[in-house]
């Protein structure tokens, strides 16, 4: 029996052997599984950070040309602010030295234009459309179904 002993020895040293590599190898593939998953998210993160610099870099850019007309939109609204005072001197110059010219300035305008100059209380793009739209518009030049 000691030969049968030491067999049934043998057989359990062995299936222990082998559990210990078969759990040392499932803790490898674990270990394996788990580095692919941090690779994976590494490089998830890696092309979310790319693209977020390049979404950065159109933003700044983006701004960048933005500022840069605006400036030049403040130097353009400048220089026609200049123009019109110097303009408006201008006329008033013409009126202190012809008078003519003064008469004609103090008349009202017609009815025609002061129609033009009305307008209500607008609210919105939407209401400025609408009260263009509301208004008589003038028949197209090809129209002569109109009187």
């Amino acid at each position: 029996m000691s030969t049968l002993r030491q067999a049934l020895y043998s057989i359990a040293l062995l299936g222990a052997l082998g559990l210990l590599l078969w759990g040392y190898h499932q803790r490898d593939q674990a270990a394996a599984a788990t580095l692919a998953l941090t690779d994976q998210q590494r490089q998830d993160a890696e092309a979310r950070t790319e693209r977020q610099a390049k979404s950065i870099t159109a933003l700044s850019d983006s701004l960048k040309a933005e500022r840069e007309a605006q400036a030049t939109l403040r130097t353009t609204q400048n220089q026609l602010r200049q123009g019109l005072a110097d303009r408006q001197r201008q006329i008033e110059d013409l009126k202190r030295e012809n008078q003519e010219l003064r008469e004609w300035a103090d008349q009202l305008l017609p009815d025609a234009a002061r129609r033009l100059r009305q307008r209500p209380a607008l609210t919105g793009a939407d209401a400025y459309r609408d009260w263009l739209s509301g208004r008589g518009a003038l028949p197209t030049a090809g129209d002569r179904s109109q009187p």
